[in-house]
């Protein structure tokens, strides 16, 4: 197959979507794009530091086979041939799952977690694993076990977390696809500060091992087509996950309905997480303009009063408190020693707690869940910032850099997660300094298509958005 790219484009940018319609036509090979990304790693990384388990060799040997399956006319999957990632914490076959951590032993997985099983049968080339902070606690790329993860637009700040190397990999152009995990904003968040596009679904949409409350994993990329088309792969059945739902046959291919998606829809604007951080200018007048353009489109955009409160986010932070408390408690001494001291603070910070008010710190997850579906009821949709403020220093472990105010940043994206809503992060603007702002996009449980469709309507109406970064010079 001869070397070429698409309308000018460097083929380690070209979209999933595009590269299986150009190998479909024979015009590109998925041995030259996977040559091709592999070379734009190697100039970002380790700079920017975002891949674990990185094996180029290995990555060309499936991208050779893809090449022989597409010119047989016999691809194995709808991603046969694409670069992608997973995250550290999806595990694979035979591989370590560190978890980001140095206290983690690294023993070899017994087989490919849900997402990764799902990748790998429809044919996607795992080029490499990404990094994450410890045990996913954290929405920084600080790690005791990876180098510390920093934002392709602009090293001097972090990617977010716990999905941290996974939004850097999209933005810095690591292939196309990129699967991250999330618990309270670990997707979004990323793809907030990365400026790329991010799903948690529906709570059991995609399979997950092992499932936990509120735990998701979700596609991130460049763009919503990129993620619809993942989504065909990622949400078929796996029995593995006692949480998933039933396989339901998604028209996920028609994500894209238009501009006119968007007409007579109800859509709830909040400001105001009612809990955290307050929302900085910058975020509030992007999201503020976003509302704009998707009033102009035809929706009809009414404020929602915050329904979060301090004492819901600060109950479900005691609560998984005490969880990694009682779990760093079981370790050796010398092991836990290697735990993040930010996250040994934060955690031995509930040894005093009674169970009384274990219970009641428990109890918050639930009122978050009743909160937020009773309020997203009276719209079809819920916009709002994704994240309070843009990229914050990429040494820090939290914006805050306090273990007892760590989760401050999470008011707007922890609630979906409670309530089992789908909802997205799309990039909607720039700070002055260049860095990317988020829009969160959240939809009724189960709706996963239609928070799509709202995204892709979006993606259609926003402002022009800045070219990728470069990586820096050698």
């Amino acid at each position: 197959m001869p070397t070429a790219d698409l309308a000018g484009q460097p083929l380690h940018s070209l979209e999933a979507h595009t590269l299986i319609a150009a190998y479909r036509q024979r015009t590109l090979s998925p041995v030259e794009v996977t040559e091709a990304v592999i070379r734009q790693i190697e100039r970002w990384e380790p700079a920017l530091c975002a891949t674990w388990l990185y094996r180029p060799e290995a990555a060309l040997a499936q991208a050779r086979a893809a090449e022989a399956r597409w010119l047989k006319g016999q691809p194995l999957g709808l991603l046969d041939g694409v670069p992608a990632t997973l995250k550290d914490n999806i595990a694979t076959e035979g591989d370590p799952t560190p978890l980001g951590s140095a206290a983690v032993s690294l023993s070899p997985a017994a087989a490919d977690a849900p997402p990764a099983a799902r990748m790998k049968e429809a044919g996607a080339v795992i080029v490499s694993k990404t990094t994450m902070p410890d045990y996913g606690m954290l929405s920084s790329g600080l790690s005791t076990f990876h180098a510390l993860a920093r934002n392709p637009w602009d090293l001097s700040k972090g990617p977010g977390g716990s999905s941290s190397g996974a939004g850097a990999a999209a933005a810095a152009g690591y292939g196309p696809l990129h699967i991250g995990t999330d618990i309270g904003g670990s997707i979004r968040l990323p793809a907030s500060w990365c400026g790329i596009f991010g799903l948690k679904p529906s709570l059991g949409r995609i399979p997950i091992d092992p499932p936990y409350t509120g735990r998701a994993a979700g596609p991130m990329t460049r763009s919503v087509a990129d993620a619809a088309l993942m989504m065909q792969v990622l949400s078929q059945p796996d029995a593995r996950d006692s949480m998933s739902l039933p396989w339901q046959d998604i028209a996920w291919s028609q994500f894209d309905t238009g501009v006119d998606a968007l007409r007579g829809l109800r859509i709830g604007l909040l400001l105001d997480a009612g809990c955290g951080l307050p929302v900085e200018p910058e975020v509030r007048a992007a999201v503020e303009r976003a509302a704009a353009l998707l009033a102009q489109a035809g929706a009809h955009i009414e404020p929602l009063q915050p329904f979060m409160t301090q004492a819901m986010l600060e109950g479900m932070d005691h609560y998984w408190r005490m969880r990694s408390h009682i779990d760093l408690s079981a370790l050796p001494p010398a092991q836990a020693d290697k735990v993040l001291p930010y996250i040994r603070r934060w955690a031995d910070s509930a040894a005093g707690l009674s169970g009384v008010e274990v219970f009641n710190a428990s109890h918050q997850f639930h009122q978050t869940r009743l909160a937020s579906v009773k309020a997203c009821s009276a719209f079809d949709y819920v916009i709002s910032p994704t994240a309070p403020m843009p990229a914050f220093p990429a040494e820090l472990p939290s914006p805050t850099d306090d273990p007892l105010h760590g989760l401050e940043h999470i008011g707007f994206t922890v609630p979906f997660n409670m309530s089992e809503q789908p909802a997205a992060s799309i990039n909607c603007g720039y700070t002055r300094a260049g860095l990317p702002i988020g829009l969160q996009i959240a939809g009724a449980r189960f709706d996963d298509l239609g928070v799509l469709r709202v995204a892709r309507a979006f993606e259609l109406i926003r402002d022009p958005q800045r070219p990728w970064p470069e990586p820096p010079q050698a």
